[in-house]
């Protein structure tokens, strides 16, 4: 009895490793850094908040700033009379900036799939340095400090960061296929946790000259890295001459799965599934698909919704957790900073392990839904750690695991599955579309999730804030469920039809 070509299945690096090149290699570091050098400046901000905040307030109120006078010509330019405003104000700055954020990633998708990639992803990145360098760098040396100034800027900070992610992502996507993605794309996606590293060594090493050096040297190696992939970066194998994913006659018989969609319907005829995500035929180049026909496709709302419940949790540990660490313990500042790394670390071995297995696999949901249920264990675990720094490494970098590794899967692998489905073949050009709806609705979720840490620990205490988590946790679980059943139907049936076929 013939195997149907849906469950023909080949080892999940194999296709990956025979069409590799260094063309490839040269695509995977370009896009990595680039992203990680967006995530450094954005971490720069959160390092040099204690600095900013000793500038914006006058020398009463402000024991780490040096005694000028005359008292009245050197405390005219203070935005706030004290510490607590402009901790507040720099609360409003991150809110800002996360909004604005989620708004321009619904936007630049659109524009990715229009524009050239390469195009937008240098102009987001050389942009967003200037903004940068005028934020923190430019008004420091002018002395000029203007609160809706300072907001009108991240705002458009904002904008410009939010070309990076869909842009790296569908350019990825156009030169890695489905054979080995989950693996690549969740060793890939440690370029966000890479970045805070990258931000904390570059702001370290100039802070003790003054935080305006700080934004100088992130904005001048972001600059500098949007040069290098203005001139540097491929978007596409076509560009260079080798065939689009799908499209090598030779290597049908050993990719013919490995090159179908895992969103994408199983029923389909084995003949017809070659094509590409960013264009099929040099002489027929696709429409790009629209806002709303890309959120009709299936599983690209769902995932949404689910990703903006995980984003809230995941980006709430990485701006909260230090200051958890120090306020719930008493641990010092320093400390709790190299202690929150670890919770990277587990998101990093997380996201590679959980897309090998979904590899393996050929399905992301089920994989998902394990994680996450391990997720809501490892956050009540977590919750009740002790006072002790070893034990609470431990738990960090489990819950890490079971929560960074989904959400680096859904925001890059899965992104790429949803935007590679049947339904957008006559019109490829949705990859960046739907990664920008799908970070986009997490990114709104994640803003969201800064308000609410700080309401719910103020009012009700740091253990109903672990309570919110697993609560979105389960929300996560509870959207892809429909995705979740139908995918473990497709696997016991491809299992029946393996034993019918032996």
């Amino acid at each position: 009895m013939a195997v149907p070509g849906s469950l023909r299945r080949q080892p999940a690096n194999r296709g990956l490793v025979s069409h590799c090149t260094h063309h490839h290699v040269v695509v995977f570091l370009l896009t990595f850094f680039s992203y990680s050098l967006l995530h450094a400046s954005r971490k720069t901000f959160s390092n040099v908040k204690v600095s900013i905040s000793s500038q914006w307030t006058p020398y009463p109120v402000n024991s780490t700033a040096p005694e000028l006078r005359p008292h009245e010509l050197w405390n005219s330019s203070h935005l706030f009379p004290n510490a607590e405003e402009a901790t507040l104000f720099l609360g409003t700055l991150d809110t800002i900036f996360l909004f604005s954020y989620a708004v321009g990633l619904f936007v630049s998708g659109i524009v990715g799939d229009r524009l050239n990639l390469r195009w937008v992803l240098s102009f987001g990145m050389c942009s967003s340095a200037l903004v940068v360098f005028s934020f923190g760098t430019l008004t420091e040396w002018l002395h000029f400090y203007n609160k809706w100034f300072y907001c009108c800027l991240w705002v458009v900070n904002g904008l410009l960061q939010s070309t990076g992610w869909p842009c790296v992502v569908a350019v990825m996507g156009n030169w890695f296929g489905k054979a080995g993605r989950g693996f690549v794309f969740g060793l890939w996606s440690a370029c966000a946790s890479v970045g805070n590293i990258l931000g904390a060594f570059l702001a370290s090493c100039v802070l003790k000259y003054g935080y305006e050096y700080a934004f100088l040297v992130t904005a001048s190696v972001q600059f500098a890295g949007g040069v290098i992939v203005f001139f540097g970066l491929l978007t596409s194998p076509r560009e260079v001459g080798l065939p689009e994913l799908g499209a090598d006659e030779d290597a049908v018989s050993v990719e013919e799965d490995a090159n179908r969609p895992l969103m994408g319907n199983d029923d389909v005829d084995d003949d017809d599934q070659n094509y590409s995500i960013q264009a099929t035929d040099n002489d027929n180049q696709p429409k790009a698909i629209g806002f709303f026909q890309a959120c009709c496709l299936p599983g690209v709302v769902l995932y949404s919704l689910a990703y903006a419940c995980l984003k809230l949790v995941n980006y709430s540990f990485f701006f909260w957790l230090p200051f958890y660490l120090s306020s719930n313990f008493g641990w010092k500042e320093a400390e709790a900073d190299q202690l929150s790394i670890w919770y990277d670390v587990g998101g990093i071995i997380g996201g590679t392990i959980q897309g090998l297995i979904s590899d393996v696999l050929q399905k992301r949901a089920p994989v998902l839904a394990v994680s996450l249920l391990f997720a809501v264990g490892s956050l009540f675990g977590y919750s009740r750690s002790p006072n002790s720094k070893p034990i609470n490494a431990v738990i960090m970098a489990i819950t890490g695991f079971f929560i960074g590794g989904p959400s680096n899967m859904i925001s890059s692998a899965i992104s790429a599955d949803l935007g590679r489905q049947d339904l957008v073949k006559g019109s490829s050009e949705a990859l960046a579309t739907v990664t920008g709806i799908v970070d986009g609705t997490g990114s709104i979720g994640a803003a969201v999730g800064q308000f609410l840490v700080s309401l719910i620990q103020e009012n009700l205490g740091w253990m109903w804030v672990f309570y919110v988590f697993i609560l979105m946790t389960s929300s996560t679980i509870l959207f892809i469920s429909p995705l979740i059943v139908r995918e473990v139907r497709l696997l016991l049936h491809e299992r029946r039809l393996r034993m019918l076929a032996q």
